[in-house]
């Protein structure tokens, strides 16, 4: 799902300083000059006694409806974020007691874990992705999992699952993580989604965004609630008696302001670019490397290719040349995003040649 864009693709990438044989968007995003600058900015101004609280409140309000406008839903819908697991834990807070929570076999940590630790009875089961939807049981109060798995860059049915817990009455929660900012994403079609900007989306580390339909936020307790989530910040700074904001703003936590401040810009450029254009570019170097290094197809093309690695060699040649990539799970890593190019896949596949 998309929406027209203002902004061509070259123009995106002409907002980057760097991306020569920078592989690991998947692992953390480059920022933009604009982010750079509106950071050092906002830090100047702090250190000259002049910081500017106002300004970062404009601009934690102008990256929540960037994203919205990102992942294609209502701004009223989203709301602020520190980590996926804080987000992940509020809504393990408030599942039922004895509940059972699906997640995909080896799924990341941050996903699963607030689950498992829960207790009151909730119990985590598990399954391989590609059987998820059919893993769904009448049983299951919500379906945990991450669209684009971090280790292997696969995609998961994201359609059948959701299909496969309507179905049965359970809710989803999906982790856009690995997944927003190259590959077009819309997050209505689940109940709720979390995501941490700082990878594909190139904001500073402590930007994330939870979205939450209005039929699943009424299952929900604002249980890391502070002043930020009353309807009015101002007027919630103290006690207890407050009233929540209405919309999803009421599972708020309370923003890092500069990290806020770089975030916006980055938002505005993602929700703006051609997001079919962008899609296409990624997966397109992702699809070239692959064939060079003669791995298979994946079921659903992704921007980020593993293999596996399990004695580093591949991850230590990439780095002898010079190359940042990752390696996870016994895997080597690389992902493609819009600051990289062909000369990219070549100057990787010649660095790991035999």
């Amino acid at each position: 799902m998309t929406s027209p864009a203002s902004l061509p693709l070259t123009d995106a990438q002409r907002a980057f300083t760097g991306g020569r044989d920078y592989l690991a968007a998947c692992t953390m995003g480059l920022p933009s000059r604009a982010t750079v600058d509106a950071v050092t900015a906002a830090l100047a101004a702090a250190a000259a006694g002049r910081p500017d609280v106002a300004a970062a409140v404009h601009d934690t309000e102008r990256s929540r409806a960037a994203y919205a406008r990102l992942v294609h839903t209502d701004v009223t819908d989203v709301a602020i974020a520190a980590q996926v697991s804080v987000a992940v834990s509020m809504v393990a807070a408030s599942a039922p007691d004895g509940a059972e929570i699906l997640c995909a076999d080896g799924d990341f940590s941050s996903v699963m874990l607030p689950f498992a630790q829960a207790g009151r009875g909730v119990r985590v089961r598990t399954a391989p992705l590609a059987e998820l939807a059919s893993a769904v049981h009448p049983d299951t109060w919500l379906v945990a999992f991450s669209l684009v798995q971090s280790a292997t860059g696969e995609i998961a049915d994201a359609e059948a699952i959701s299909g496969a817990a309507r179905a049965v009455g359970a809710w989803t929660l999906c982790d856009l993580s690995q997944a927003a900012g190259w590959l077009p994403v819309a997050a209505a079609r689940f109940d709720a989604t979390i995501c941490h900007a700082y990878k594909w989306l190139c904001s500073p580390r402590g930007v994330a965004f939870l979205t939450v339909t209005e039929e699943f936020g009424r299952h929900l307790r604002p249980v890391q609630g502070g002043w930020y989530a009353g309807e009015d910040p101002w007027a919630s700074c103290y006690g207890a008696d407050i009233a929540f904001a209405a919309s999803a703003r009421r599972f708020d936590v309370s923003p890092a302001w500069q990290a806020f401040v770089g975030a916006a810009p980055a938002l505005e450029l993602f929700a703006d670019v051609d997001a079919d254009a962008l899609h296409g570019h990624a997966v397109g170097l992702a699809a070239a490397f692959r064939e060079g290094m003669g791995l298979p197809a994946p079921a659903r093309e992704s921007a980020i290719v593993t293999w596996p690695d399990a004695d580093g060699t591949a991850l230590a040649r990439l780095r002898a040349a010079g190359i940042t990539a990752s390696g996870r799970a016994g895997r080597a890593r690389v992902g493609f995003h819009l600051f990289n190019d062909v000369e990219d896949v070549a100057r990787a596949l010649t660095a790991l040649e035999p």
